[in-house]
C-alpha cells in the first residue's frame, strides 16, 4: 500500500522477505553520493532494508548490523558504488562525532545508509532521502520516505511499493 504524506511517500510492507525486497527495489535507484538517514525502533527493519540495497548495489560481504563496529564498507563486486553501512546508534553527538568515519571522503564514490543517523549527519549533504520505519504489529511495518534536496525531486518513490 502507498500514499502521500505530505512531502513523503507511505508505503506499508508485512514481513523481512517484503522488506528486503523494498530494499532491493530502492537500491536499484541510487547511485554515487547518495546519502540516506533510517530511523526506526530496535527491530523496526532497517538493517534487514539495507541488505535488500546491498543485494541491488551488488556489494561484497553480508549486510549484517554494524552496531559494535560502527561502519562497514561493502565494496562492489563489479562497477558501481560502495555501500557505507553504518549504525549512530552508539554515538551521541552530531556530525562532530561523526566525522573520524570519514563519511564525507567517502560519499561522493558511495551510497552511505545511516541507521539512528537523524540529527547526527545532516550537514553531509543537502541532498539525502530520510526513510522514518514505524511498527504496525508484529511483521507489519509502514515505511515514511522524505526526500530532500534536487537530487530527491521527482524521483518516483512511490514506485518502490509492492504491485503484487
Amino acid at each position: 500500500m502507498t500514499t502521500s504524506a505530505g512531502a513523503g511517500t507511505r508505503i506499508t510492507v508485512h514481513g523481512p522477505e517484503r522488506m528486503t525486497a523494498l530494499g532491493r527495489r530502492l537500491g536499484t535507484l541510487l547511485r554515487a553520493g547518495d546519502l540516506l538517514v533510517l530511523s526506526g525502533d530496535l527491530g523496526a527493519g532497517k538493517t534487514t532494508l539495507t541488505r535488500g540495497i546491498g543485494e541491488a548495489l551488488g556489494v561484497r560481504g553480508a549486510v549484517t548490523s554494524p552496531t559494535f563496529v560502527i561502519a562497514r564498507v561493502h565494496p562492489p563486486l563489479a562497477e558501481g558504488p560502495a555501500l557505507v553501512h553504518v549504525d549512530a546508534y552508539r554515538l551521541g553527538g552530531g556530525l562532530e562525532e561523526m566525522e573520524d568515519l570519514d563519511l564525507d571522503v567517502s560519499l561522493p564514490e558511495s551510497v552511505i545508509v545511516v541507521e539512528w543517523g537523524e540529527g547526527k549527519v545532516e550537514e553531509l549533504s543537502g541532498d539525502r532521502l530520510h526513510i522514518a520505519i514505524g511498527q504496525d504489529g508484529e511483521e507489519s511495518r509502514t515505511l515514511l520516505l522524505t526526500g530532500v534536496g534536487e537530487r530527491w525531486a521527482g524521483v518516483p518513490l512511490a514506485a518502490l511499493a509492492e504491485t503484487d
